[in-house]
């Protein structure tokens, strides 16, 4: 409310819907139907209609063709579409009163009356955003309630100049009951729920005392005044209904509404939580690879006298740059992310191609992999197969497959394992990367990944599917 005007045209349609649709079950339920005369029967009816009448003007106008009119601006559509619904409601109610003995002839003052209300509130309500709506950043409450105030007091002035079709109970209804009603719902929730809640309950109790009180004492000071005792009966009525029926309820929606602000900060704290905590992830995974690359290049230099330092060199610029430009995205091309897998594999065939014992295998598609993925999701897993997975004495083995479908990526990594391997240059890498990809997993795709591991003494297996 305080940061975003609320929606009062739809605000203003319900309650206008509320106040007609009362005025019509007040129409019917106080009337009796049966032995009515040909005189009465239009009574009754004109008191149906003639609300009906107004309240679907009131939408057709309101609701349809002014909005319209500020979406594409076109002025002959509102003043043809105006003056057509001017006449159609003009001459149903005007034949209704006519009938019904409401008014002469067909210049209906209340009529015309409700028009100058709806204008007025109009003209208002305009000069009431160019002076209040002129700094977007200010707190919209004052402005929001001052809608709402000057919602009800057209409701009511409307309701006076309408009251022979509304009846007075709907009158009394809106311009007492309801404003009491609200009052006492208010006292209530800051100066006796409001303080309750905060340990302030000797504080709570006086101000419910005192309310009780008061309404004694007006009740009292009345009967004395007129003197008559019956006078005290609605009084007792009134703190009844307080104690026994308004406070209870209105504290089960107040509770209701502050376990339902709790929810949303629960929510909040946990969305602020998993950005952290995905933010600090990237920032361990970003120095992990580059470390594991600078590795593989050292690891070929010594072996190779440098033949395919070249190449080498261009692999991991490509993955530096992923790294640098496109891993703290949220989300990237599948493409990429493939790319960087086949340049991070490509890196290590040059350190182990001449490895007898040594097996890789890499099948992938060669066409483009459609879709966005979060960056970072799938190189920990080969990562991990070629840190345990390589003996350059005992035979080993690494088997990746890469499938990407319409709307998921399935990889499949099959290693042997060789925990012990001194001569491994990635054997003291830190081992962080797995455990991270599975926090983002769960924290990315909730429900919507599949993450199958399955280990024995001589190999190791994953299988991820993620839906895009």
């Amino acid at each position: 409310m305080k940061d975003r005007i609320l929606p009062f045209r739809q605000i203003e349609w319900w309650v206008v819907t509320f106040l007609f649709v009362s005025i019509i079950l007040s129409n019917v339920v106080t009337t009796r139907t049966f032995n009515l005369d040909f005189d009465q029967s239009m009574v009754y009816f004109a008191k149906i209609f003639i609300p009906l009448i107004f309240l679907a003007s009131f939408y057709f106008f309101h609701m349809k063709i002014f909005p319209n009119f500020l979406q594409d601006g076109k002025k002959s559509k509102l003043i043809i579409y105006s003056i057509l619904t001017f006449f159609g409601s003009f001459i149903s109610i005007g034949a209704f009163s006519v009938g019904a003995n409401f008014t002469s002839d067909f210049l209906m003052p209340f009529y015309f009356n409700s028009l100058a209300i709806y204008a007025g509130y109009g003209a208002i309500i305009y000069i009431l955003n160019q002076i209040l709506l002129t700094d977007i950043n200010k707190d919209l409450q004052p402005y929001n309630i001052l809608r709402f105030v000057l919602i009800y007091i057209f409701l009511v002035i409307f309701l006076f100049q309408f009251q022979r079709i509304a009846g007075q109970v709907v009158l009394l209804t809106f311009a007492i009951f309801i404003p009491v009603i609200l009052t006492l719902i208010l006292y209530n929730f800051f100066l006796v729920y409001g303080l309750k809640k905060q340990g302030r309950k000797g504080e709570a109790n006086a101000f419910y005392i005192l309310l009780i009180f008061i309404i004694a004492g007006i009740f009292i000071f009345i009967s004395i005044g007129k003197g008559d005792p019956e006078f005290l009966i609605p009084g007792i009525v009134i703190i009844v209904g307080i104690i026994a029926i308004l406070f209870p309820i209105s504290n089960f929606f107040f509770k209701k509404y502050d376990n339902y602000l709790g929810e949303i900060n629960s929510l909040n704290i946990k969305v602020d939580r998993s950005t952290a905590d995905l933010s600090f992830l990237r920032s361990q995974i970003n120095p992990h690879f580059l470390f594991n690359a600078l590795n593989t290049l050292y690891g070929n230099a010594l072996h190779e006298n440098a033949e395919n330092t070249a190449e080498g060199i261009q692999k991991l610029g490509d993955m530096m740059r992923f790294m640098l430009h496109e891993n703290n995205q949220d989300q990237i091309p599948v493409i990429r992310e493939k790319e960087y897998l086949v340049n991070y594999v490509d890196l290590q065939n040059l350190r182990l191609k001449d490895q007898e014992n040594v097996e890789i295998v890499f099948s992938h598609s060669e066409e483009n992999c459609p879709g966005q993925i979060a960056p970072m999701l799938l190189i920990p897993f080969v990562e991990n197969a070629f840190k345990h997975g390589i003996s350059f004495q005992k035979k080993s083995w690494i088997k990746i497959s890469l499938r990407c479908l319409d709307g998921s990526v399935h990889l499949d990594v099959n290693n042997s394992i060789h925990r012990s391997n001194e001569e491994d240059p990635e054997r003291k890498s830190s081992g962080i990367g797995l455990e991270n990809v599975k926090q983002r997993l769960n924290i990315l795709y909730p429900e919507k990944h599949d993450l199958i591991v399955r280990e024995n003494d001589l190999e190791y297996f994953v299988h991820l599917s993620i839906k895009l």
